[in-house]
């Protein structure tokens, strides 16, 4: 995956500064447009077939969200930003999926780029896709890589005109979104919080091999969620203070809200990424504490052996003057000697608990 990331990045080597190139993976066979336009009486929907349609929405009466789904068709980003004005080192921040989390002020518009996670719990390993945002004055364009996102619940609440967002402006939708975003989070620490708990199990009982990969994975997760997360608190912080223009001072409060949502989603990843370490180091002990139980079990068996090497060794001597050489009995004596030896040294590992 990483080669495969540098090896589209390089493709931009001494290319113009705002080139337009997909850097990523293309998820979709064919883009798709969706256009939410709605004022506080009547709410449109619509799925459009160009992204041409989308350019008499951006005076008309209302608030639109226009959402495109598919990043690897680079000639219809070009027409969305010229359609919307939108600079070509913002539209070459789109089209790159591995992009960092990030909050640009470009005076007419605020553009927002974020990760979307999700926990598949099919091999209990989180994915991810990158989304952007572009806010204008009456307008949201937001771009995924693919179909689905957690933001059905908020397309609901629109059409049933449920609290307050269709009487509100585009910033209040802009902090919808993002609250959505950064609930979604709790879904997926959940799902981490399950895997931590599995493999706590495991250490805790039979250890193997592949535990330590799975430690490893659900670190590298938490590593992921933590790199994505920490610049979204500053993003949502700098809205809070309502530095832009197009951010509605009654709107600020409801960004605190989602400031303190981050802050708790942070915690609960600093407090995994602790469970983490620490089993971590109990995988190792573990591991440490069987090879000692081995190494304990073969000296209890070398030492029990050790009077029986010095019987076996006397009675192996070929000299003819040992007095049970030819005693008829001499064979099956010594063995049950042995054997007597044998059971006494067991019994008193017993009793000093070293078995």
């Amino acid at each position: 995956m990483i080669s495969f990331l540098t090896k589209k990045v390089s493709e931009k080597a001494g290319l113009p500064p705002g080139t337009l190139i997909h850097v990523g993976e293309q998820k979709l066979e064919k883009v798709r447009i969706r256009l939410v336009n709605y004022t506080d009486k009547v709410i449109e929907e619509r799925e459009l077939e160009s992204i041409e349609e989308c350019f008499a929405y951006k005076e008309k009466q209302g608030i639109t969200w226009i959402n495109i789904d598919g990043l690897h068709d680079v000639e219809i980003i070009n027409r969305a930003g010229n359609l919307f004005g939108i600079h070509p080192l913002v539209l070459e921040d789109i089209l790159n999926t591995e992009q960092r989390t990030k909050l640009d002020d470009m005076d007419d518009y605020l553009f927002i780029v974020a990760k979307m996670f999700y926990f598949d719990s099919d091999d209990y390993r989180v994915r991810y896709e990158q989304i952007s945002f572009i806010m204008l004055n009456n307008l949201i364009l937001s771009f995924q890589e693919d179909i689905g996102d957690i933001f059905d619940p908020l397309r609901e609440r629109l059409r049933k005109d449920r609290g307050r967002v269709r009487k509100m402006g585009a910033d209040f939708l802009m902090y919808m979104l993002l609250d959505s975003l950064v609930d979604s989070y709790y879904s997926v620490l959940e799902g981490i919080g399950e895997k931590v708990e599995s493999v706590e199990e495991i250490l805790l009982g039979y250890p193997q091999h592949d535990t330590l990969q799975a430690i490893h994975n659900v670190k590298r997760d938490l590593v992921t969620l933590r790199r994505s997360i920490w610049p979204l608190r500053e993003i949502i912080g700098s809205l809070e203070k309502g530095e832009s223009d197009l951010i509605n001072e009654k709107t600020t409060i409801f960004f605190r809200d989602i400031y303190d949502h981050t802050i708790l989603v942070i915690e609960n990843i600093e407090i995994c990424r602790d469970l983490v370490s620490g089993m971590t180091e109990m995988f190792l002990s573990s591991v440490s504490n069987k090879m000692n139980e081995v190494m304990k079990m073969l000296t209890v068996i070398a030492t029990i052996f050790i009077p029986l090497t010095f019987i076996a060794g006397v009675y192996g001597m070929n000299f003819d003057n040992i007095p049970e050489l030819h005693w008829q009995w001499g064979y099956p004596a010594i063995l049950l000697l042995m054997l007597l030896v044998g059971l006494l040294m067991l019994i008193w590992f017993r009793r000093k608990k070293i078995l």
